[in-house]
């Protein structure tokens, strides 16, 4: 099965979907990004340390910052030391170098930490990079603190269905259709949250070709599949985030 778009090889392509998203999510649909979703849940958890496995250039942790609207309780790092609420962890640091916490370089597959540190263990669009999520699934159960919070979340292989004519997402080994049959495997019980609705649309030829970029597909075949799309165009976007306890 193939692997989708390795956003810390091409952090261009990351940022420019993180770009369209902000620019072109319709007028109702700002406060919906997952990263927003999952901060929300995080919040209501009372997760006070969490580690943002796949960090990227750290959405999380600005969703975070909103969610808890300055919590009342000092941050740590897992060292006991003061540090940022999240914690950032990705396999390059191409973008997590934009991160605005603490950041360091690892492995999802063999996370740098001690059992039971974190409250909270986050992975978006993430385990969709990995040949095995199931490890990766593992090993953040390890370093959850006994009652700590899970939560993944991925798109659907069915998402964007308004460019089926012209693109079709990757299947991986972490999708929405058997992402929660996954987590459960590992974790047991899960709370999920799906979505299928509208969320963004696209105002010309320009912004589709850039939303295929981000998409992995390669510049002249995003340029000619995007003429062949009637613009404007709003997309239908499709996933699923799932959480758990320890």
């Amino acid at each position: 099965m193939k692997l989708p778009v390795d956003h810390d090889a091409d952090p261009e392509g990351f940022l420019r979907a993180a770009l369209l998203t902000e620019r072109h999510a319709l007028p109702y649909a700002p406060g919906l990004g997952v990263p927003g979703l999952v901060a929300r849940r995080l919040a209501r958890a009372g997760s006070r340390l969490i580690l943002d496995i796949g960090c990227g250039d750290g959405a999380l942790s600005a969703a975070v910052a909103e969610a808890f609207e300055n919590p009342p309780w000092p941050a740590r790092s897992p060292d006991g030391e003061p540090g940022g609420l999240v914690v950032g962890l990705d396999g390059a640091m191409a973008l997590a170098g934009l991160h605005p916490g603490p950041v360091v370089r690892g492995d999802a597959m063999a996370l740098p930490y001690a059992d039971g540190v974190f409250d909270a263990a986050v992975a978006i669009n993430t385990l969709c990079h990995l040949a095995d999520p199931a490890a990766a699934l593992r090993e953040a159960r390890r370093v959850l603190r006994p009652g700590g919070l899970f939560a993944a979340a991925t798109v659907a292989r069915a998402d964007s269905p308004e460019l089926a004519d012209v693109w079709r997402p990757s299947p991986t080994a972490f999708d929405a259709e058997e992402a929660v049959e996954i987590v459960a495997g590992v974790f047991g019980e899960v709370e999920v949250d799906r979505w299928d609705l509208p969320l963004i649309r696209l105002p010309d030829e320009d912004a589709v070709r850039d939303y295929l970029v981000a998409r992995g597909v390669p510049h002249g075949r995003a340029a000619r599949a995007a003429r062949r799309v009637d613009t404007p165009v709003t997309l239908t976007k499709r996933g699923v985030a799932v959480y758990a306890i320890r």
